[in-house]
């Protein structure tokens, strides 16, 4: 196998509950559960970038380490950015969290108004537009349904039929 070494089972399993669990947590209303979730994800993401990168290796310093044996500094520096801005959207959250703790005495994110008023509207407008397109119901919809089949079959037969007609000649 040309140099390629499998990375270990454990660290994988690892990695995929550190996403999932932050993914899920990610996914709550509170605001310290998106914080524990977004920093499970940012530290999941650094060891799978870790993963990637391949096997340990010298430093990457020409002429004191063989190009053979150097390891790859992309995903190292692609983890310290990582760091870096997991960091910062954590004080974010953090501050955020605060300040609704401050004023509500929760950190539950909160519905907009406005988009529930638009969700209501637009379920209104859409049971109206289908009571319009089918005023009698259910038995309309079906009745529509079996006329367009019936419509469809003899289109079907007489212009299928004829072009088979047309070869046959």
């Amino acid at each position: 196998m040309s140099g390629f070494l499998a990375p270990d089972l454990p660290l994988v399993v690892v990695i995929a509950v550190l996403v999932g669990g932050g993914v899920y947590l990610i996914l709550e209303r509170s605001l310290s559960r998106v914080l524990i979730g977004v920093i499970l994800v940012g530290n999941g993401v650094n060891l799978l970038f870790l993963v990637i990168g391949g096997p340990a290796g010298g430093a990457p310093i020409v002429g004191l380490t063989l190009r053979s044996a150097m390891s790859d500094p992309l995903p190292q520096a692609m983890v310290l950015t990582s760091i870096v801005i997991t960091l910062a959207l954590t004080g974010f959250l953090l501050a955020m969290a605060y300040r609704s703790w401050q004023l509500n005495e929760h950190d539950e994110v909160q519905d907009d108004l406005e988009d529930r008023r638009i969700a209501r509207m637009a379920a209104i407008d859409q049971a109206y537009i289908e009571q319009r397109r089918h005023p009698g119901g259910l038995e309309a919809l079906d009745e529509e349904a079996a006329a367009a089949r019936d419509e469809m079959a003899s289109f079907v037969e007489e212009h299928w039929l004829a072009e088979d007609d047309e070869e046959r000649v």
